[in-house]
C-alpha cells in the first residue's frame, strides 16, 4: 500500500483508476438512456468536479450542453459550513433539463444551495450526479440520481478532489490515513 504525503497529512489508496473508470462509464450509459431525446445541460461544480465531469461527458452518447459553476465550503480538511460562489453560471437555463455534476456530496449543504439557486432560475428539471457520496454525513432530503460510490465519512483526495489546493491531479482517490 503506497502512502503519499500532501502538505502535512498522509493518504492511502482508496479507489483505483480502473474501478473509477468502469463506474463512470456505467453512469454515462445510464444518463444517456435517461435523457435520450431530451435537451440536457450538464453543469460542472468547480473546482473539484472537473476531472469527473470531463470523463463523464465523454461517456455520454447523446448531445449535451455544458456549463460550470464554482462554489466552495472547505478549508483544509473541514467544511466551514459557509457556502460561497466563486464562479457564476453562463447562459440562460430557464426551462432546461439540468444535470448538476459534483465530485462529492457529504453534508449536502452545497448541493442544497445549488438546487435552490437552479429552482430560482426556472429550470425544467434538476438531476444530480456525484462521484462520491457520504451517507453518514448527509443531512438533507433530496435525491441523488447518479452516484458513483458511497463512501465512509472520511476525508479523500485525488481525481479532482484536493487538500488545500493539492492532489487534484492524482489519477486515483486516496483516503486520509488515520493511524
Amino acid at each position: 500500500m503506497e502512502l503519499i504525503k500532501v502538505h502535512d497529512k498522509y493518504f492511502q489508496p482508496f479507489l483505483d483508476e480502473n474501478l473509477i473508470r468502469e463506474r463512470v462509464a456505467k453512469l454515462g450509459e445510464k444518463i444517456s438512456t435517461d435523457f435520450l431525446g431530451k435537451d440536457l445541460v450538464m453543469v460542472g461544480v468547480l473546482n473539484g468536479a472537473f476531472v469527473f465531469f470531463a470523463d463523464l461527458c465523454r461517456e455520454i452518447k447523446i448531445p449535451i450542453q455544458v456549463s460550470f459553476i464554482g462554489i466552495s465550503s472547505y478549508q483544509g480538511i473541514e467544511s466551514t459550513g459557509a457556502i460561497k460562489s466563486t464562479i457564476a453560471l453562463n447562459g440562460d437555463l430557464k426551462e432546461k433539463n439540468i444535470l448538476i455534476v459534483e465530485d462529492i456530496v457529504d453534508s449536502g449543504a452545497s448541493m442544497n444551495h445549488l438546487i435552490l439557486e437552479f429552482l430560482s432560475l426556472g429550470v425544467a428539471s434538476i438531476s444530480i450526479a456525484t462521484l462520491l457520496f457520504k451517507p453518514e454525513a448527509f443531512r438533507f432530503n433530496y435525491q441523488l440520481d447518479y452516484v458513483g460510490f458511497e463512501i465512509p465519512n472520511k476525508f479523500v483526495l485525488g481525481y479532482g478532489l484536493d487538500y488545500d489546493g493539492l492532489g487534484r491531479n492524482l489519477p486515483l482517490i486516496y483516503q486520509l490515513k488515520t493511524s
